[in-house]
């Protein structure tokens, strides 16, 4: 059957991680993040109000080409990241930290509102779920030299903006994953209790708890 997840979170939660779990485990067709061929990146995170636009614009245009790829496919897929996260969550925080200005903000926005009506929602949103300590601890330990002078305050935003976004989310269903305790990386047990979690929402179960 035809399914398509979205793997959600703040920077460091390990999104990539899952994506390629669900892959090795279940066969799940991935399509990761373009981290690291952003050639805006690393001028992003050195100044964020002189390369916020172009960032998100080069993200905006690589998620909407994964979209397309993505719903070419037979079988289950899963996404590392959604398109919906870059405009309303990072693109927007960018806007209200004044990282990024009115109008380009306003002009990122357009064009993603008519985009969205053509994009076909996902079936699943995976959203993994993390303090900002953990977010740090995990940065680190990737040791990306872009990420390195990452804020806390910046995670925290970001945070507080993926609580509103999941809370209001109405295109999919939303499965959160205590990802502060549950350390799918490491322990076996954790990583199998996320994927049946996942395939027990994907069969339609209303009530899919994390205890």
């Amino acid at each position: 059957m035809k399914h398509y997840i979205v793997i959600a979170g703040n920077i460091g939660v390990g999104k990539s991680t899952l994506v390629k779990f669900l892959h090795e485990h279940l066969g799940w067709e991935p399509f990761y993040e373009a981290v690291v061929d952003n050639p805006y990146l690393a001028d992003f995170y050195a100044d964020m109000p002189r390369w916020a636009f172009q960032s998100q614009m080069f993200f905006l245009t690589r998620r909407l080409h994964a979209h397309h790829q993505l719903l070419m496919r037979p079988g289950v897929v899963v996404q590392d990241r959604s398109v919906y996260e870059d405009a309303e969550i990072f693109a927007r925080n960018l806007f209200l930290q004044k990282r990024m200005s009115e109008r380009d903000f306003a002009t990122y926005s357009d064009m993603y509102e008519v985009l969205k009506l053509f994009l076909p929602p996902p079936h699943l949103v995976v959203y993994l779920q993390a303090s900002v300590e953990t977010l740090l601890k995990r940065i680190a330990v990737r040791g990306r030299e872009y990420e390195k002078n990452i804020e806390s305050a910046y995670l925290g935003e970001l945070n507080d903006l993926y609580g509103e976004w999941t809370a209001n989310f109405k295109l999919a269903p939303v499965l959160t994953v205590p990802a502060d305790r549950l350390d799918f990386v490491n322990e076996n047990r954790d990583l199998e209790l996320i994927l049946d979690k996942i395939q027990q929402k994907l069969r339609g179960d209303q009530y899919v708890l994390f205890e």
